[in-house]
């Protein structure tokens, strides 16, 4: 992945056949977190803050949140049991089977954006169609590709994907359709952006998996990559990263009961 892989704009830079342009998504606000749990600092120049559980999410003063949120709650212990979720999208609902048992940072974040309203009235912003590479990333309420929560948290890297076929290096591993997966923009910088996964993609496993999405949700993915992404001066024809022709906007993000 080139720049913020899978990643984020600040590197929004091209993905490479091997990996993600993600996007740097580790923005916060000096003001984004929670009293109670945080850790104490003087106002102004105080050092930002970190929550004191196993997550250790921490605010990023130098990218500042798109959407002012606190840091989310991080308890020592949190649920094993799958959540859904569902995003309702000018496509149809996305539904969500999230694993807290895998990724329980991860999804304790993203249950907190959601209860925030953070992904509500969205559009993802990035579409991609390489051979080795097929999604769909949202979570920016910028659209720039750059936007992110106004704080960072660590990896919950898989372990037991199975490798891409075809790879000598054994480096990638296959993403496979249907996965739900952060965008990052290195070690430790996941944020808000997230790839939903349409195709079979090969990644480095550098990407955090905390979730899968249903069939109806893929339905959706594959509405959205049929109708193509948008060219650009400079890019190949047919053009393989970049927005998608057909606009994809998370109208609201809501957690099922």
């Amino acid at each position: 992945m080139s720049g913020r892989t899978l990643v984020r704009r600040a590197a929004m830079a091209a993905v490479t056949a091997g990996s993600l342009a993600a996007f740097g998504l580790m923005p916060a606000p000096a003001s984004a977190g929670t009293a109670g749990e945080a850790s104490a600092g003087a106002a102004g120049d105080r050092p930002p803050r970190t929550t004191k559980g196993p997550c250790r999410y921490t605010e990023t003063p130098d990218d500042p949140a798109v959407r002012k949120v606190p840091l989310p709650p991080d308890p020592r212990r949190t649920p094993t049991r799958p959540v859904s979720a569902v995003l309702k999208t000018n496509h149809g609902r996305i539904g969500l089977t999230l694993h807290p048992d895998k990724a329980p940072c991860t999804v304790q974040s993203f249950l907190h954006l959601i209860r925030h309203g953070f992904y509500d009235a969205t559009s993802c912003h990035r579409l991609t169609a390489y051979d080795r590479l097929k999604v769909l990333q949202c979570g920016d309420p910028s659209f720039t590709g750059e936007g992110g929560p106004g704080y960072r948290y660590k990896d919950e890297l898989p372990t037991d994907l199975p490798p891409w076929p075809g790879d000598p290096t054994g480096v990638r591993k296959t993403y496979a359709r249907g996965v739900l997966a952060m965008a990052n923009a290195g070690p430790d910088t996941n944020g808000s952006q997230f790839f939903l996964v349409y195709g079979d993609s090969g990644l480095a496993p550098n990407y955090t998996i905390f979730g899968t999405v249903d069939a109806a949700g893929l339905a959706a993915l594959d509405r959205i990559a049929a109708g193509g992404i948008r060219p650009t001066p400079d890019g190949p024809t047919p053009p393989v990263d970049g927005l998608p022709v057909l606009p994809a906007d998370i109208i609201d993000a809501r957690i099922r009961r």
